[in-house]
């Protein structure tokens, strides 16, 4: 297994974690769903339905149970790789299913340039190598092609990195902007969805990085 990145201009222990078991294991522990309340899961499909390119191939990273695309989306094919089977085997979306930890293995077995999209949700908190991991996103993106990142406020806090925990939430939107910008990902975009003073079921802040990888 490898050990925690150490980053340039960032803590030695910035990546650690206060839980080291498997990922494959804690999560086969747990029930294959996301921490997001409804709305905010609502939300990341909106944000979906106008930012991911239909009718390719899309790879959702970290994938659970739901992945959140449109119902209406139709993609030539749709990869999910994550760490639980049983969450993976009861997503509806996916034509292709990876059980792989990213912790363990950050490299993706998939070709260079080979999806037209990247989607990644409430993922980024758990990863010990990010930018391997974000290297290894955009070598496989199609030039052009966008990483959509998405988090809310809620993480696992036995399995969320040390500096995600100590962060305020705008300052993880700049966390995931800089190891955006340092695995070479361009034009990036930041916003976030805020729930309406009239939904009390929508608690949840919705926070998004969009990258491209550059065309050239």
């Amino acid at each position: 297994m490898s050990g925690p990145e150490q980053l340039e201009g960032m803590h030695v222990a910035a990546f650690t974690r206060a839980n080291n078991e498997p990922d494959t294991i804690f999560h086969a522990q747990r029930i294959p769903d996301s921490l997001m309340d409804m709305g905010a899961q609502t939300a990341v499909t909106a944000l979906y339905q106008t930012a991911l390119p239909v009718g390719g191939a899309v790879l959702d990273l970290m994938a659970g149970a739901l992945s959140h695309y449109p119902d209406e989306a139709q993609f030539q094919r749709v990869v999910g790789l994550g760490v639980a089977k049983a969450a993976l085997e009861a997503n509806p979306v996916l034509s292709e299913r990876v059980v792989q930890d990213l912790n363990d293995e950050p490299t993706l077995p998939f070709e260079d340039d080979s999806f037209d999209a990247v989607t990644l949700c409430d993922g980024l908190a758990y990863l010990t190598q990010p930018l391997a991991v974000l290297m290894e996103i955009v070598r496989v993106l199609k030039p052009g092609a966008p990483l959509i990142l998405t988090f809310s406020d809620q993480f696992h806090a036995a399995k969320a990195v040390a500096i995600w925990q100590a962060l305020e939430p705008a300052d993880r939107v700049r966390l995931v902007s800089v190891l955006m910008s340092r695995t070479g990902l361009a034009e990036l975009d930041t916003g976030e969805v805020v729930p309406p003073e009239d939904l009390t079921a929508w608690r949840d802040t919705v926070h998004a990085v969009i990258g491209r990888k550059p065309r050239t």
